[in-house]
């Protein structure tokens, strides 16, 4: 009994960790592909429901947390020094709104999905960019629009008036998804 609960006490803690070397997809998946955890097959799941390739899925969690399963935006300051609300509800691997994510569990069933659990993330964010390619017409495989769009949601998309701030990350998803794509191809996905 004694070795059961060890062994449960070392799955549970390897779930809370950033994967070593987040810039190569194959490493991130042998990692993270274990018995009850597989981050592989969990986002090739999400790639045949809704249609978006695996390396936007992962370059878009590499660019909203960098693979922490309970990231969350930095605190504003109260007079400068004293820790105090946060700028936005983004939370878990995926950085979605407390609304949003509200609307993916109400759309799909999903009622029991979390932000800080890397299957629900990466099929709420393939959900997103289906989404977004519905009511935008965005390309499956297009990261840089597919980005803006989830940073911005689908209306300010829409309207075209994105931010900086959005455009360096969609730089930085779109140049991780050519990257994640070339791995994987190398990597027997």
């Amino acid at each position: 009994m004694r070795c059961v609960f060890v062994v449960v006490l070392l799955l549970l803690a390897g779930c809370g960790t950033v994967p070593k070397n987040t810039r190569n997809a194959c490493a991130v998946f042998e990692q993270r592909d274990g018995l009850f955890n597989n981050w592989r097959r969990a986002a090739y799941a999400a790639e045949r429901e809704y249609g978006v390739p695996v390396p936007v899925l992962m370059a878009t969690i590499y660019t909203e947390s960098g693979f922490q399963h309970n990231a969350r935006p930095p605190r504003t300051k109260l007079f400068g020094f004293i820790p105090w609300t946060r700028v936005s509800s983004a939370y878990g691997y995926s950085q979605a709104l407390d609304g949003t994510w509200a609307r993916y569990q109400s759309e799909t069933g999903r009622w029991t999905a979390r932000r800080t659990d890397f299957a629900d993330a990466v099929r709420f964010i393939a959900w997103y960019h289906n989404q977004s390619h519905q009511q935008n017409g965005i390309a499956l495989n297009d990261p840089y629009r597919l980005y803006i769009a989830y940073y911005h949601g689908h209306g300010g998309y829409a309207r075209g008036n994105w931010s900086q701030t959005a455009q360096t990350g969609a730089k930085r998803a779109s140049g991780m998804a050519t990257l994640y794509a070339q791995q994987l191809r190398g990597c027997g996905s």
